[in-house]
């Protein structure tokens, strides 16, 4: 494998900045709605904007603006993209919002006894302005790296 030409393919490098830039929006914009600093939230799957959404829409505009949005290798990203999508909103979110309810069960049921490290996760999925948050991250920091690049 030529580590150099992974160094230059384009669209992996606009789909991870789009990917950082959104996990290092994440304490900011769990700062403006709570009105705490939150910085373990940097490693958080969940939370605004999301992640995967950011980084499987900058590899999918990436790949239509760098080689064609009639691009069999687009069709294929886009695919993927309306599964991660609608697994971040729809599916991970669902299972996050039971993983909460399950632990409030447990602490109703168990109260005083220590249960920490055993609760599922909770922060799981997105919220649709999540999803819309990384989508547009995604696709401005895309368009951005073709500018650059083109």
């Amino acid at each position: 494998m030529n580590l150099g030409a992974v160094l230059q393919n384009h669209i992996l490098i606009g789909a991870l900045a789009a990917w950082l830039i959104a996990q290092g929006l994440k304490p900011l914009t769990e700062y403006l709605k709570t009105r705490e600093w939150r910085w373990m939230m940097v490693f958080s799957a969940g939370g605004m904007p999301s992640s995967h959404s950011a980084l499987i829409v900058g590899v999918t505009f990436g790949t239509g603006l760098f080689l064609g949005f009639d691009s069999p290798l687009f069709a294929l990203a886009l695919a993927l993209t309306m599964i991660v999508v609608y697994d971040a909103a729809g599916v991970r979110r669902q299972a996050g919002m039971h993983a909460e309810r399950i632990n409030a069960l447990f602490n109703e049921l168990l109260s005083g006894h220590l249960w920490d490290q055993n609760e599922l996760r909770e922060v799981l999925g997105h919220t649709p302005l999540e999803v819309t948050g990384g989508i547009l991250l995604g696709l401005l920091v895309a368009m951005l790296n073709w500018m650059v690049w083109q």
